[in-house]
């Protein structure tokens, strides 16, 4: 047995794959054509459910369920108004995994998807709250770090994974996101007792994706530094920060903030609303660039592992890489 197989034993065990190598899930980017494609290549892939209605999700399922050959998993974002049906739509298709990103999952939720009979797999930022979330019953945690593309934390991927993974990983299996590019990365990660990696970046330039040419583009000639993170306006609005390749839409976001806390300001909408607003933004300029092709003034939503997509390749072309590279880095070792 390969040795990146023996690390990951228990991740492949729950996610039903050959390799414990999920995909994140990005708004637009994650739809049927990739998630399918990185399942029936042996990782695993992501529905990214982000603003979809209950209705679009629906259709989006049944879309990927006639495409994959593999498990998939849903991922849904906990502040989103009717994600309790969105919950009910993944039962209706008996989706075995739910990912719950964003926050605290809302009483009830973890409950809801567990009678469905499906995995619920968790974002931790921190350790607290990590052991928090196994308390409640999770089964897996994604632990991601601010080198991530898209919403992102304070902390950086290894210094989460040396906090957490030393403290839970023999408690749930717990999957380390954020930065990483290449399977070496993810053999240090599985030595520190990860039982899997969740990569984004790396697979938006992969063939399968129906991100525009342009999209792909900017991502294959970006480098690491120009994936930046967005600067928080007003404190009394708490935008999580966003981390992406700068150009026009860097601004507009900027200008979007003043505009939702001056709505604040005069009680126009409350911070629930305001938030909401702010996450409805980035889906519209999210999909500006990713789906028509607006790379100047839509949102450019990449991790700093931007640097190592160099070309444009299969999405199994590179789980085999990043396996290939993992194998030699821990064969190298012994």
């Amino acid at each position: 047995m390969s040795k990146i197989n023996d690390l990951m034993a228990r991740g492949t065990e729950l996610l039903g794959s050959d390799y414990a190598i999920l995909c994140g899930a990005m708004s637009w980017v994650s739809e049927r054509h990739l998630v399918s494609a990185i399942s029936n290549a042996g990782g695993f892939g992501v529905i990214a459910c982000g603003a979809m209605t209950p209705d679009l999700l629906d259709a989006e399922i049944a879309a990927t369920k006639a495409l994959a050959t593999r498990n998939f998993g849903v991922n849904l974002i906990t502040m989103h108004p009717q994600l309790f049906e969105l919950i009910d739509v993944c039962a209706k298709h008996g989706v075995a995994h739910v990912v719950l990103a964003g926050g605290l999952p809302p009483k009830g939720s973890l409950e809801a998807i567990k009678a469905s009979g499906a995995k619920v797999i968790c974002f931790a930022p921190t350790l607290a709250l990590a052991k928090k979330l196994i308390r409640s019953g999770v089964d897996a945690l994604v632990i991601e770090g601010m080198e991530a593309g898209g919403h992102i934390g304070p902390v950086s991927t290894s210094v989460l994974a040396q906090e957490i993974l030393p403290a839970l990983a023999d408690k749930v299996p717990i999957f380390v996101a954020g930065g990483i590019g290449r399977g070496e990365a993810i053999a240090a990660y599985l030595e520190m007792g990860a039982s899997g990696v969740q990569l984004g970046t790396r697979f938006v330039c992969a063939i399968e994706s129906i991100a525009h040419p342009n999209f792909k583009k900017a991502f294959l000639r970006a480098s690491a530094r120009e994936a930046i993170a967005s600067v928080q306006i007003d404190p009394r609005l708490p935008v999580i920060p966003v981390r992406a390749l700068r150009n026009a839409g860097t601004e507009a976001f900027t200008a979007k903030q003043r505009e939702v806390a001056n709505k604040l300001d005069t009680g126009e909408v409350d911070m629930m609303a305001a938030q909401l607003e702010i996450e409805h933004y980035w889906a519209g300029a999210l999909r500006r660039a990713v789906i028509d092709g607006d790379v100047e003034n839509g949102s450019l939503m990449a991790g700093q592992s931007v640097g190592m997509v160099s070309q444009e390749e299969s999405a199994a072309e590179i789980i085999a890489t990043l396996a290939q590279q993992a194998e030699s880095a821990l064969r190298a070792r012994d």
